[in-house]
């Protein structure tokens, strides 16, 4: 069933604010009584407006401008109120007004979706994510400024140009301080969270094509570095006489012997530690980064660890089970520990985390579905990364096949 409507258009000068006998120029528009002023940034002389055609009089080029400014308005008013009513929707001298003026959801820009964005994420996603896509929205607003002369752009302007001009922005930006531009997979992980802001316009029908459709990303494999046994062995028997790179170690051999990362450490106090399933010490702890519980069975060095720290003066301060440093610091002073204990590896604490992985776990027969609920991920591809098939584990593997096809074999031979 239509709905019928009255719609008018009036125009008038606020004569109430004018100032040196001049006033400003208003579209009036009137839906079922409800109205609606627009302001057309237009200034009359008060004496030459006539109230009974609403026209400006005279005939001098500025009067024929100012006329021929108050029929284009009236004829985009009067399309906009015909759009609406044809499509059967919702018409509103308030709607009008917004579609005039580029306030629909047609003209919703790059910047009020990255708002939009921020809101959403600001109390559902991690510290650190958020991070994340706020360096991200940097690089976007650098691309803006420097390639493409402005500060925002409509979302309708978005296309497959726009993602590919972005990237080779991204693949030629230097980052302070840094020696080489960014990297691939970083480019391809800023482009992924750019997509990701865009996909929710998408979904909230802010644009009606989503320019991603046709962008694939591409990652270069990554070797995810980790300690061998001997780096490992070398690395806790060395005798530091610092105290800070003693802690520093100890921090990163807990981290070898649980799988636990760096941020979820430092949280870690008593209350953590719990009796499993076989009456042994467990740690149980929520992964900060993905909100995943862990339960880890206390390995033995793990365990010497929180008792080398307990009741110690810098454990007692904190109320935790081990030391707690910035992040920035660990890594720093990973960096002199790796040039006393002769690593050649570029030693960060995340590397700890590969090593407990590979190193400790799998290349020990730990099965990968083990591994991965060690690691408290929700996914055995996301383990992969991590867990790495080592050299020795493969040829373990294949000397048991040897030998069980070498019985075969012979006992094959037996029977002819």
């Amino acid at each position: 069933m239509k709905t019928s409507h009255t719609f008018s258009i009036l125009f008038w000068i606020n004569t109430s604010r004018s100032t040196d006998g001049n006033a400003e120029l208003f579209a009036r528009i009137t839906v079922n009584g409800k109205r609606a002023n627009i302001g057309l940034k237009r200034k009359i002389p008060i004496n030459q407006w006539d109230t009974l055609t609403k026209k400006v009089k005279g005939n001098s080029t500025h009067v024929k401008e100012i006329n021929h400014h108050v029929n284009k308005v009236q004829a985009r008013l009067y399309e906009i109120y015909q759009e609406l009513k044809y499509n059967n929707e919702l018409i509103t001298a308030q709607l009008i007004k917004a579609k005039f003026n580029g306030e629909d959801e047609n003209s919703k820009t790059l910047q009020d979706i990255i708002e939009y964005h921020k809101g959403k994420i600001e109390r559902t996603l991690t510290a650190g994510t958020i991070r994340n896509f706020g360096i991200t929205e940097n690089y976007i607003n650098r691309f803006l400024q420097k390639k493409l002369k402005t500060n925002d752009i409509y979302l309708k302007q978005l296309n497959y140009k726009f993602i590919s001009d972005f990237e080779t922005f991204l693949s030629g930006f230097y980052p302070a301080g840094h020696p080489k531009a960014l990297g691939h997979n970083t480019v391809m992980k800023h482009i992924q969270r750019l997509r990701k802001i865009i996909t929710l316009a998408f979904h909230l029908e802010w644009i009606e094509k989503d320019p991603f459709k046709r962008w694939k990303s591409t990652f270069e494999p990554s070797q995810r570095e980790f300690l061998s046994a001997y780096e490992l062995s070398n690395l806790e028997t060395y005798d530091f006489q610092i105290d800070r790179l003693d802690k520093v170690r100890d921090l990163f051999i807990f981290s070898c012997y649980t799988g636990i990362s760096y941020s979820d450490i430092i949280k870690l106090n008593k209350d953590n530690i719990i009796t499993g399933i076989d009456g042994s010490k467990w740690i149980m702890t929520k992964r900060q980064k993905t909100g995943n519980s862990v339960k880890i069975p206390l390995l033995e060095k793990a365990e010497i660890l929180i008792n080398k720290y307990k009741n110690h003066p810098v454990t007692e301060v904190s109320n935790t089970l081990l030391p707690i440093l910035t992040n920035e610091k660990i890594n720093f002073y990973l960096k002199e520990i790796a040039v006393a204990v002769g690593i050649k590896k570029n030693l960060t604490f995340h590397m700890a985390r590969h090593t407990f992985a590979t190193t400790v776990t799998l290349s020990n027969g730990v099965p990968i579905e083990t591994v991965s609920k060690l690691l408290g991920h929700s996914k055995i591809a996301t383990t992969q990364i991590y867990a790495r098939v080592l050299d020795k584990k493969i040829s373990e593997d294949m000397n048991t096949l040897r030998s069980k096809l070498s019985k075969l074999i012979d006992k094959s031979r037996t029977f002819s």
